[in-house]
């Protein structure tokens, strides 16, 4: 939080432009960010500007937290917001960028960092703004044993049914992590069509545990892959999260567990199923034209002849990208921005952070 606090609207949207060129270039299309803190001047617009300038598919969350150090929270009291102020923001930016059409480059989402980092009538009140605005909803949930005990302790209850209660269950909302939902909380979840993303990487770097993926899958959870941020998460790269999900499933529940084809699914319709976008994740007629195309010729590929096995193994970069029927990135590299020039920018800005 530090650090946080020293941000701008330059740090916001070039690591913004950072993190979204990297997905890019493991096969990204559809992405979407969960901004909770808003320093010195900076918003919501400077990460979907971002997510223009490199041209991809973008669901951005306009998050918040409202309780600061001095009630308990996590933040200092000098990052958090006024809950009115919040709710006004999140009515700003839906009107001005979001856009219902299966042909959106933007769909905006309403997101509180989580149960704990604001009030109960702010959870309450950001699921009423959203179905009014035919939104989405966002939030972390049961990501570890903290938040368990905390749930407990200050709410009375479990994760699930804190959120059924104010209305955060439904076909229009997904919560990220959900590592430690008991199998009663999955059944709900899977009854209100509520979404997961799945976050694998960011599980084990911040040792918050495995979660039941094949349990919920099982029980018909809607999952999707989602790679954290990189303050939880050294990569962004869909392709290597993709491979880390199917990976802890075997640890965990046996080499069976999950299948590269699964992980795949999980990682391309099942995000865009989660995220309310149908239209999206797969190739179909009549479907977007986002495609990803690899080179499996090259000697991580060879001996193999199962194409979705290949690429949990074999190369981390897309050879060719169309999102929307336009040409992002082509023979592995990005067309939209000067990457050398970005790289440069983000190094600056990162040190003079230190």
């Amino acid at each position: 939080y530090p650090i946080w606090s020293k941000f701008g609207p330059d740090e916001m949207r070039i690591s913004a432009m950072t993190g979204l060129a990297e997905l890019a270039l493991s096969g990204c299309s559809l992405s979407s960010d969960h901004l909770y803190l808003y320093p010195n001047g900076s918003r919501l617009d400077d990460t979907i500007d971002a997510a223009t300038e490199i041209g991809i598919r973008f669901s951005p969350t306009r998050g918040s937290m409202s309780i600061g150090e001095s009630d308990g929270g996590l933040p200092p009291d000098s990052l958090v917001e006024d809950e009115n102020y919040i709710l006004q923001d999140c009515i700003r930016v839906i009107d001005k960028f979001h856009n219902p059409k299966p042909s959106s480059m933007i769909q905006v989402g309403i997101a509180p960092c989580s149960p704990f980092s604001v009030t109960r009538e702010l959870m309450r009140d950001s699921a009423l703004l959203g179905r009014e605005k035919r939104v989405y909803l966002h939030t972390h949930l049961a990501e570890n044993d903290e938040d368990i005990a905390y749930s407990l302790e200050k709410f009375g209850c479990r994760p699930g049914q804190y959120v059924e209660d104010l209305g955060w269950t439904g076909s229009d909302v997904w919560h990220a992590h959900c590592v430690k939902l008991n199998t009663k909380e999955q059944e709900l979840f899977a009854r209100t069509q509520t979404g997961i993303s799945h976050c694998p990487c960011s599980n084990c770097r911040l040792g918050s545990g495995i979660a039941p993926i094949r349990q919920m899958r099982d029980a018909g959870v809607s999952v999707g892959l989602g790679v954290d941020g990189s303050a939880s998460n050294d990569s962004g790269n869909l392709i290597m999260e993709a491979r880390q999900a199917m990976l802890m499933q075997r640890v965990s529940q046996g080499a069976d567990a999950m299948s590269s084809r699964e992980a795949l699914e999980i990682a391309t319709r099942g995000g865009a199923d989660v995220l309310g976008r149908p239209e999206c994740g797969r190739l179909a007629v009549g479907k977007r034209a986002d495609i990803a195309i690899w080179d499996i010729s090259q000697l991580e590929s060879a001996g193999s002849w199962d194409p979705a096995a290949i690429l949990l193994t074999g190369p981390t970069r897309v050879k060719h990208l169309l999102i929307e029927g336009r040409q992002i990135i082509e023979d592995g590299q990005l067309l939209t921005v000067d990457l050398a020039n970005l790289i440069s920018q983000q190094n600056q800005l990162a040190k003079a952070l230190m």
